[in-house]
C-alpha cells in the first residue's frame, strides 16, 4: 500500500473492487474527520441490494484494516433502530457524519437523513430500573476506590485501575444519558463525554488520570459523587432488584 494514499482513495478503490454492485458507501470515523493515522482502520458502510444479506465484516485491504458496516437498503431501519438501543450509535454516525463515497441513485442522501433524524432524537431514556442499578453500581465501584487509597502495594494497584476503569465507564454512561446523549466506547467514550459535558467529563477524565499516573483515587471519587448527585446521589442501603427466572 501506498503509505501517502488518502484514507478516501483508498476507501473508494475498497469499494469499487470487492462490492460492484453497491448502491451507495460512505467513508466514516476517524478518517473522515481528518484524525486517521497511517496505521488506522477504515470503517466503511455500504449500502446493499435487498438481495443481498446485511453483515459486519473485519478485513485487510492494501495493508489496512477495514470494519464493513454493511446493510441492505431493506433492512437499513430495523439496523438504525439496533443501534439506537445501545445508545453507542456507531452506525448512525458514520452515516450521519461520514464523507459519500459513492451515491449514485440518492440512497446515501436519504440513509444520511434518516441518521440525522435519529441521532437528533438521541438514545433512549433509562428506565428507572437501570438508572436505580447504575447509580448502584457507581457508588459501589466509588466506594471501592477508597479502599485503596492508603494501600499502594501492586496487588492493590491493579484493583485500583481496575475499578477506575469500571467508575469512568459507568458515570460515562450515567452523565450521557442525564443529557440525552449519545455514548461510545475505546477512544470515542472520552469524545462523546465531554461533548455531553465539558466540566463533569473533563473532571471524570482527569481523575481517571489521576489514578493511572499517582495512584491517587480522590479526584475521580469526587467527580463520581458530582454525577451521582444528578440522579439523587450514592445509592447503598435500600436498593433492591427482583430477580426474573
Amino acid at each position: 500500500m501506498n503509505r501517502h494514499t488518502s484514507p478516501t482513495a483508498q476507501a473508494s478503490r475498497l469499494v469499487a473492487e470487492l462490492f460492484p454492485d453497491a448502491l451507495g458507501a460512505v467513508l466514516g470515523g476517524s478518517a473522515a474527520q481528518g484524525r486517521a493515522a497511517a496505521t488506522s482502520d477504515l470503517d466503511v458502510a455500504v449500502l446493499l441490494p435487498d438481495s443481498d444479506l446485511s453483515r459486519r465484516e473485519v478485513i485487510r485491504h492494501e495493508e489496512r484494516p477495514v470494519e464493513l458496516f454493511l446493510t441492505t437498503l431493506a433492512d437499513v431501519p430495523e439496523f438504525f433502530a439496533w443501534d439506537r438501543a445501545r445508545r453507542r450509535g456507531t452506525v448512525l454516525f458514520i452515516h450521519a457524519e461520514g464523507l459519500p463515497l459513492l451515491d449514485p441513485h440518492g440512497h446515501v442522501a436519504r440513509t444520511r437523513a434518516q441518521a440525522r433524524a435519529v441521532l437528533a432524537a438521541g438514545p433512549p431514556p433509562l428506565t428507572p430500573d437501570e438508572a436505580e442499578r447504575d447509580r448502584y453500581a457507581l457508588t459501589c465501584f466509588m466506594d471501592d476506590l477508597a479502599d485503596t487509597a492508603a494501600d499502594t502495594s501492586p496487588g492493590r494497584r491493579y484493583e485500583q485501575l481496575a475499578l477506575a476503569d469500571l467508575a469512568l465507564g459507568k458515570a460515562a454512561h450515567l452523565l450521557t444519558a442525564h443529557h440525552n446523549a449519545w455514548t461510545g466506547i475505546g477512544k470515542w467514550l472520552p469524545r462523546r463525554l465531554l461533548a455531553a459535558d465539558p466540566a463533569r467529563g473533563k473532571a471524570l477524565l482527569d481523575g481517571h488520570l489521576a489514578v493511572a499516573e499517582r495512584a491517587d483515587p480522590v479526584p475521580l471519587m469526587a467527580a463520581v459523587e458530582d454525577v451521582l448527585r444528578l440522579f439523587g446521589g450514592p445509592l447503598r442501603e435500600g436498593y433492591a432488584q427482583r430477580w426474573r427466572p
